[in-house]
């Protein structure tokens, strides 16, 4: 585990914003845990990772909140943390 999130307590959007901060500051490969006590991020952080390319690595709902466990497989937009897997490097 790279990086670990306790966003119980936060009201949505709180825990999707505190992951999306995670994966911009991570790098390929990392893995992010975030602990969400909150229900709408049971669609928002599945639906965000999809869209964002990244890989749910597993979702494991506890007794008062759910832990998603989130792996960065591409860099971000701007960004050049190396090729994501699977792609070649650009080429200038």
């Amino acid at each position: 585990m790279t990086r670990s999130i306790d966003a119980r307590g936060m009201s949505c959007p709180g825990p999707l914003m505190s992951l999306i901060g995670a994966v911009r500051e991570g790098q390929v490969d990392d893995v992010i845990e975030v602990l969400s006590s909150d229900e709408g991020s049971h669609t928002d952080i599945p639906a965000w990772i999809t869209k964002a390319g990244h890989e749910m690595v597993e979702v494991v709902q506890e007794p008062d909140f759910a832990r998603f466990v989130i792996r960065k497989v591409r860099p971000e937009v701007g960004r050049d943390d190396g090729p994501a897997r699977g792609r070649a490097p650009k080429t200038p």
